[in-house]
This record gives structure tokens, C-alpha cells and sequence, in this order.
């Protein structure tokens, strides 16, 4: 929670706030209510706070949610996280490959055609 207790501007540094995404902890989560509004549409940004934690995914602005490379990062790190991906994203198999490989659970929000897939 690096980011709580630290000035607007810090929080607003794109450096700074890598930084302490890269460094929370999996007690603490990702620190992205207190990410600056202007770096919460950052790529780069997005793509740390998911790599870290990928239920993050569910906070992201919502074109990160159809972004490929975000989600598969997301439910890289958390197959659940495939919950708040676009649905034509729920229905790429490369992404809920990943999901339900990191977490069965995540079959529940794959689309129906691929629920139906054996190698699903």
C-alpha cells in the first residue's frame, strides 16, 4: 500500500507507481484505487496491476477488457478473472485455455460453444 500514504503527485508518476505495483504483496493486492485517474488508462500500467493480481481486471478502464494481451496476462496470473474479460474474449481459446488451466472454476465463464469443446 505503498501508493495510500503518498502525494498526488507520486501517485501520478508513472515510475513511481510501476514501482509500487511490482511490489504489493498477494495479502495487500493491487494498490489501483489509488493509482492516478490519468495512469489508469496506461497500457504498461494496466498490464503490471494485472500481471500482478488479475482480478485488477474487473477496476480497468473497459478497453482493457477486450484487449487480448491484458486478459491473457489477467487470467495468466488469476483464471477467474476471465469473469470480467469482453465476451468475445470468453470465447478466444487462447484466453480461456489459460483461465482454466490456471483454475477449473473459470469454465463457468467460458462461452458455450468452447464449454462444449472436449480440449476445453
Amino acid at each position: 500500500w505503498l501508493l495510500r500514504f503518498a502525494a498526488a503527485e507520486l501517485r501520478s508518476d508513472r515510475v513511481v507507481v510501476l514501482e509500487a505495483i511490482r511490489h504489493c504483496n498477494e495479502e495487500d493486492g493491487v494498490p489501483w484505487q489509488y493509482v492516478a485517474h490519468g495512469l489508469r488508462g496506461d497500457r504498461g500500467v494496466v498490464f503490471e496491476a494485472v500481471r500482478q493480481n488479475g482480478r485488477v481486471l474487473q477496476r480497468v478502464p473497459d478497453e482493457f477488457r477486450g484487449d487480448h494481451h491484458v486478459v491473457l496476462e489477467a487470467v495468466r496470473q488469476n483464471g477467474l478473472a476471465l469473469q470480467y474479460a469482453h465476451q468475445e474474449l470468453r470465447k478466444d481459446r487462447e484466453v480461456v485455455l489459460a483461465a482454466v488451466r490456471k483454475c477449473g472454476q473459470a469454465l463457468q465463464f467460458v462461452s458455450a460453444e468452447l464449454q462444449q469443446d472436449r480440449e476445453v
